[in-house]
């Protein structure tokens, strides 16, 4: 179940913002009561890491969004997804990559 809920996550992801299908997407991997609590979404995501518990998977990604060049952002997203492996709610926690890191430790 772990193994399908994150494959289904990546894949949910990865359809609505590096291909721009946000309406298939939702279709094929959302619920019917999806429940959405970032108020702004469109952009590019790099994966890094996938990590599943229970009925949540976390992505950890480097994303691109449009309009701003000059910066990249490291996220977090938390969703959490039904029996079935449909997403029914999403959260999300965003930094932005600095141009300089005081150390030699990368976010990714």
């Amino acid at each position: 179940m772990l193994e399908r809920n994150k494959k289904n996550v990546v894949a949910f992801y990865d359809l609505m913002f590096n291909q721009s299908k946000p309406r298939e997407a939702m279709e094929r991997f959302a619920s019917d009561t999806y429940i959405q609590h970032n108020p702004g979404l469109g952009k590019r995501v790099h994966f890094k890491r996938v990590v599943a518990e229970g009925n949540y998977v976390v992505l950890h990604c480097h994303q691109e969004w449009p309009g701003d060049k000059d910066k990249d952002w490291g996220g977090i997203d938390i969703f959490r997804v039904d029996d079935s492996g449909k997403i029914v709610e999403h959260w999300d926690v965003l930094q932005i990559v600095p141009p300089q890191s005081a150390n030699a430790n990368t976010m990714f």
